[in-house]
């Protein structure tokens, strides 16, 4: 059934669907088996007012139509693309109100119990990429609103979840700048340094270097100008 959310609207090939549920050694009736299952999903989503299932058979496998209904994950995609748009245009209300909506539907990408084949593999790790993204486009967001105090705890945290992603060192960086913890703000900087270094032998990003220059020299551009 999760296979068929995921590809809503299109058509998931049987040997495709064998291996998200089974994956490389399925059983010798696995065919039968899945018919078995989907027989299930349609009884499942059965409705009374509607004559047909929304699980079809199409050569060569089977299709989920939604119809009306949107998923979240939708939602969600749709969201983060209107968000982006606001803050292109440095439209940072917008742009901030539009980011927590979508991570207000955000759900956990997938239960350990269910099967982890290609498909749905692909779909986890886009998912989490995709929240990432929004968290930091959220965070520039609320950067320009000058909401940085509020969220150094949090920038910590993700930063310690996420060690590799040095778009989070820099806003935890410009954030405690910006609180006046200069000091601090460099740390970070020596830590993010430290961990890409030992962890994949690389010094750190134009982005991020340009943030400890500019927190050295005390750069105006680091100030958060708000018009009068």
């Amino acid at each position: 059934m999760t296979v068929l959310l995921v590809r809503a609207d299109q058509v998931v090939p049987i040997d495709q669907l064998i291996a998200e549920i089974w994956g490389e050694y399925p059983p010798r009736r696995a065919i039968a088996g899945l018919h078995v299952y989907v027989s299930q999903i349609r009884k499942f989503l059965r409705r009374p007012n509607q004559s047909e299932s929304p699980v079809l058979t199409r050569p060569p496998g089977y299709v989920l139509r939604l119809g009306p209904d949107r998923l979240d994950f939708h939602c969600f995609e749709r969201l983060v693309c209107e968000g982006r748009d606001h803050l292109r245009e440095r439209r940072y209300q917008q742009a901030t109100a539009t980011f927590e909506s979508a991570l207000d539907l955000w759900r956990d990408p997938l239960l350990d119990d269910v099967c982890h084949g290609p498909i749905l593999e692909g779909f986890q790790t886009w998912l989490k990429e995709a929240r990432l993204e929004c968290i930091e486009m959220l965070t520039d967001s609320r950067l320009m609103l000058g909401r940085h105090r509020e969220l150094v705890s949090d920038l910590y945290q993700l930063t310690t979840e996420h060690p590799l992603r040095e778009a989070l060192h820099r806003q935890l960086m410009l954030a405690l700048y910006r609180c006046g913890r200069r000091a601090d703000a460099l740390h970070v900087y020596q830590a993010a340094r430290k961990t890409l270094n030992e962890e994949l032998g690389l010094e750190p990003c134009r982005a991020l270097q340009d943030m400890q220059r500019a927190i050295l020299t005390s750069d105006d551009r680091l100030e958060l100008h708000v018009p009068a």
